[in-house]
């Protein structure tokens, strides 16, 4: 199965999108990686879908990539003894670890390490920042505060605090045991939550031990001033522009992306745009102008992938949400601009010799009629480096691997094809030519551009290009060694 774009397609499974009919048929209009949202369902439930996603992996002789989602620590207020309390601007209101329910005076914040880290002038959000407050005294154990934005406050509604970087670890108990499951599982991305620092990604790549890769969700105002250390010890990003807009001016959301995207196309590292990017499907057939802008905007801006959350997990139409994000990229790739978009925003990166290899694979195949880069990889990291020259023509990804197979569904551009182990480079070029014939990307009569590493099977050695045709009685004619 060959998609007809390079974007690569996240579909969030849940509730709508649990038996095997669905999940197939949201890989077949466009899934290319299921998430698995740990913040809900057991890890019973959560198996069932993997172990859905691995059959229909060998259904399909395709693979699927899965992220797991860690939920991140959830602060949250207490209870109210009516249920809820009508806030209005101007009034005062305490926070407190008093555990006694709470009234339109006070709540109990049961999160000791807030206080700590508050001081007056910061800013507390509750219910996704709906209501503001103002931080005029505080102490171990309280803050007095000063409504800015009222409204009704409830049970165990969320909390934000954007202004101050709290001492809080990025993994709750819950997220270390969910992080074990998921590992121990096979799930090929782990997507942190709440990281504000570099440090919360070594954590978590410590803890994972090589077993899954590790992708740093953006959520906090912390984490943006310490961006370059996050996405230095990261495999990948998440730009989660939900919570950014919730601890942001939601008008700054725009060209932080744009920024971010940028920055990880640089370091070739797949990004991922994230949250609401079709959210009128979960109850209507059809997207708004404005979404279908919205994830138009993040595939110009080259993007490696695009997400859905709750319209594929809980919506009415996931197989419709899928169907329309592939149009989408569809359509916005075969707009000329597309490629003037893309190509302006090309970074020039020659720092080492798989730099240079990529860079002139990238310009070969857009001055001669080269068919496709075909990328013998052990670790995955020549072929995101293929991906960061956005290249015109297709990328064959071919390992031994199957776990870094897995992985490359997230990065641009990329077709994953399983290949047996070689160990000259004469196999190699006959092995990429014979695969790019069987899927698609050439005839016998097309040239293809190999690249490799010798000695091979060893991870970084990446030092060798060249043009190839795809007839392999040519290659034996030329090559007899």
């Amino acid at each position: 199965m060959r998609r007809l774009r390079k974007v690569k397609i996240v579909a969030t499974l849940g509730p709508a999108s649990s038996d095997y009919q669905t999940i197939r048929a949201l890989f077949e209009a466009g899934a290319d990686v299921f998430r698995l949202n740990m913040s809900h369902g057991t890890h019973a439930e959560q198996k069932a879908r993997y172990d859905i996603i691995r059959q229909i992996e060998a259904d399909t002789g395709r693979p699927i990539g899965v992220l797991a989602d860690l939920q991140g620590p959830k602060l949250r207020v207490g209870t109210f003894a009516s249920g809820a309390a009508e806030l209005e601007e101007g009034q005062p209101f305490r926070f407190d670890l008093d555990e006694e329910p709470g009234d339109g005076h006070r709540v109990c914040l049961p999160h000791r390490e807030i206080f700590e880290a508050l001081q007056p002038g910061a800013t507390l959000l509750v219910n996704d920042g709906k209501i503001a407050m103002k931080v005029l005294e505080c102490g171990p154990d309280f803050a007095n505060c000063t409504v800015t934005i009222g409204g009704t406050i409830s049970n165990r509604k969320g909390v934000n605090v954007p202004d101050v970087v709290l001492p809080l670890a990025a993994l709750s108990d819950k997220d270390r045991a969910d992080l074990e499951f998921v590992c121990d599982l096979g799930a090929d991305w782990l997507a942190l939550s709440f990281v504000q620092r570099a440090e919360d990604v070594i954590e978590a790549r410590e803890l994972a031990r090589g077993r899954s890769a590790i992708l740093a969700k953006i959520e906090k105002p912390a984490a943006l001033n310490k961006f370059d250390e996050i996405l230095a010890v990261s495999d990948g990003i998440m730009v989660a522009r939900g919570d950014l807009g919730v601890e942001l001016p939601v008008y700054t959301v725009p060209p932080i992306q744009k920024r971010l995207v940028r920055k990880c196309r640089a370091a070739g590292k797949p990004v991922i745009v994230a949250t609401q990017m079709l959210e009128s499907m979960i109850e209507s057939p059809m997207p708004t102008r404005a979404e279908v802008s919205d994830v138009a905007a993040a595939i110009y801006e080259g993007a490696d992938a695009v997400m859905l959350s709750a319209e594929s997990a809980a919506g009415r139409y996931p197989i419709e949400a899928v169907a329309t994000m592939d149009n989408v990229a569809r359509s916005v790739e075969t707009d000329p601009t597309y490629r003037e978009v893309i190509e302006a925003s090309r970074r020039a990166v020659r720092e080492t010799v798989a730099d240079g290899i990529v860079a002139a694979a990238r310009e070969l195949a857009e001055t001669t009629d080269i068919k496709a880069i075909c990328c013998y990889t052990q670790s995955g990291k020549t072929v995101n480096l293929v991906a960061r020259e956005r290249p015109r023509v297709p990328i064959i990804a071919l390992t031994p691997v199957q776990s870094v197979l897995r992985r490359l569904c997230l990065t641009w551009g990329v077709h994953c094809a399983y290949c047996e182990p070689v160990d000259r480079f004469k196999m190699a070029v006959v092995g990429a030519a014979r695969i790019a014939r069987a899927e698609g990307f050439a005839t016998e009569t097309d040239q293809i551009l190999v690249t490799a590493g010798v000695p091979f099977n060893v991870q970084g050695t990446t030092n060798i290009l060249r043009v190839a045709p795809c007839d392999e009685r040519l290659i034996f004619r030329t090559d007899p060694e």
